[in-house]
């Protein structure tokens, strides 16, 4: 570590809070000096445990834009077979992966730790999950750092041609010998049958523009450049991505596999939140029977108004009106927080709630297999519902036959701090990208709580039969469930889970609280403050 200055020395002395964790040094905390391990540089006051905890990260991101969308088991076969070292995954399926990540073997720290080296391959479409092309048209030429230090050498003129992501004949290059061709293909060549669509007139003329000025010989040339700037162009709008996360969250998003973790994490960091552990199981699982999904049903697209500012207006008719509401932050205003219902839904008001009904329940369709969330006019059995709802409820005709049992707790506007943070990041936000990524903040950490880790699988990479953790080992194990064969050398087997981590959703909705049996009929006055 380098000696300190006068400056440090007084800044150490003085210093009121930890540099790490931003919490303030109480009286008998140990106040160490943090530095750089790798260039001796001082950082700042800390405690002791945050000094110790303050590690250099020896895994590094590799990123590809929509990795999980493709089919990445060549890439795959080549890591795991390449050098020395397990794969590991984190699947959505046998088939696509959110990340995977390389154990480097016989690399070591100073310390001699093992394997700490590790590729870790990520998809940037986790986090930005729109087209490599859009993406780039949010930033400013300014931030196209990377890029413009490749060509650093051509005219602003040149250069701007290589700020949008080019076109490229997929399907008309079937061979190394159409990579020799010396002139661009027709614009039909470029037509995609995946799509059905063919690149517009100005993509075309782009294509050529850049094949003409810079002086491009054949189209594996074409290719090269093309190839190129897509990859410089996704590291400069990651880059820009990961510096505006870090400026106004302090956490770096090339640390995480997916928006929706990174922004919850995020959340914790801003609001300093402590969650109760749920330890009752029946707790767990009556507040997960309340999240239910996305609505399926078939909505009413068409409505005739009659009122004296329509054109077709007949006043023998009764008024009636269309009114559009644009509801900003919904996501941020929808988390609210429960009982055990019994719901009858009177035959008189059918008619009125056709449209979109009271209480959606978890149906199979007629004819279907697959269970989808439904809004039928039926009564409801057992029904877990919010106290807030179950009064809109009541308010417009339900009736409630029973309460089973009920879950009372404690509860605060933890989440509002973070959602008006986001907020006000997007209202001054000065271009699309920032806006956009401000909204998506929001609207993920909504989804982060309703994430169903029921779902999780649970998926080993291997690449050789024998041994403890070998092809033969997991397949005899009793939790089996199916395997997928991608090469000679490489298999992909999934096992049942055993156990799962305490989902997100149950953390954030019970603060403290407790199951009490209810067999009571009429309404039920629930203790505690109410939710915002």
């Amino acid at each position: 570590m380098r000696d300190l200055t006068p400056e440090q020395c007084e800044e150490l002395r003085d210093a009121a809070r930890c540099h790490v964790c931003g919490k303030p040094f109480a009286t008998g905390d140990t106040r160490v000096r943090d530095h750089c391990h790798l260039t001796g540089r001082y950082r700042g006051p800390a405690h002791s445990t945050c000094n110790l905890n303050y590690k250099d990260s020896h895994i590094i991101s590799v990123i590809f834009h929509n990795l999980s969308g493709y089919d990445a088991h060549f890439i795959i076969e080549d890591v795991a077979n390449a050098f020395e070292g397990s794969v590991e995954l984190l699947p959505l399926t046998k088939e696509q992966y959110i990340a995977f990540t390389k154990n480097v073997a016989n690399t070591a720290d100073r310390y001699g730790a093992r394997a700490c080296v590790k590729l870790r391959f990520i998809d940037s479409y986790k986090f930005l999950s729109t087209s490599l092309d859009k993406l780039a048209s949010y930033l400013d030429r300014s931030h196209m750092r990377i890029l413009r230090a490749e060509f650093r050498h051509l005219s602003e003129k040149d250069f701007q041609l290589l700020t949008r992501k080019g076109v490229f004949p997929y399907e008309y290059v079937d061979s190394v010998e159409r990579l020799h061709e010396t002139r661009l293909p027709p614009c039909e060549s470029f037509h995609s049958s995946l799509t059905g669509d063919t690149v517009s007139g100005d993509d075309y003329a782009h294509a050529t523009t850049v094949w003409n000025r810079f002086a491009i010989e054949n189209l594996g040339q074409y290719s090269d450049m093309y190839l190129k700037t897509d990859v410089l162009l996704l590291a400069d709008v990651f880059e820009n991505f990961r510096d505006t996360c870090i400026r106004g969250y302090g956490l770096d998003p090339a640390h995480y596999y997916t928006l929706p973790g990174y922004t919850w994490d995020a959340m914790l960091l801003h609001t300093g939140i402590e969650f109760e552990l749920l330890t009752d199981v029946d707790m767990v699982l009556f507040v997960e029977r309340g999240v239910r999904g996305g609505l399926s049903q078939c909505s009413h697209r068409y409505a005739r108004v009659n009122n004296r500012y329509a054109p077709s207006y007949d006043p023998s008719e009764p008024s009636s009106y269309l009114m559009y509401y644009d509801v900003n932050n919904l996501y941020g205003w929808a988390m609210w927080y429960i009982l055990e219902v019994d719901l009858e839904y009177p035959r008189y008001l059918h008619d009125a709630h056709a449209d979109l009904s009271f209480c959606p329940t978890r149906e199979t369709p007629p004819d279907k297999r697959q269970e989808k969330l439904l809004a039928t006019l039926c009564d409801k059995q057992r029904y877990v519902i919010h106290y807030r709802t179950l009064q809109q409820c009541t308010r417009h005709g339900l009736r409630v036959a029973r309460i089973h049992c009920a879950l009372e707790f404690a509860q605060s506007a933890w989440l509002r701090d973070y959602i008006e943070l986001n907020t006000a990041f997007r209202t001054r936000a000065t271009n699309d990208f920032e806006k956009n990524l401000y909204k998506l903040m929001n609207n993920a950490v909504f989804g982060k709580t309703m994430e169903n880790v029921r779902n999780r699988v649970d998926v080993k990479l291997v690449t050789r039969w024998e041994g403890r953790y070998g092809a033969e080992a997991l397949i005899s194990h009793p939790n089996f469930h199916s395997r997928s064969v991608f090469g000679e050398n490489l298999l992909a087997v999934e096992l049942r889970r055993l156990s799962h981590i305490q989902p997100a959703d149950i953390r954030g909705h019970v603060h403290s609280g407790h199951l009490e049996d209810a067999p009571l009929r009429g309404p039920l006055r629930l203790h505690g403050p109410a939710v915002w």
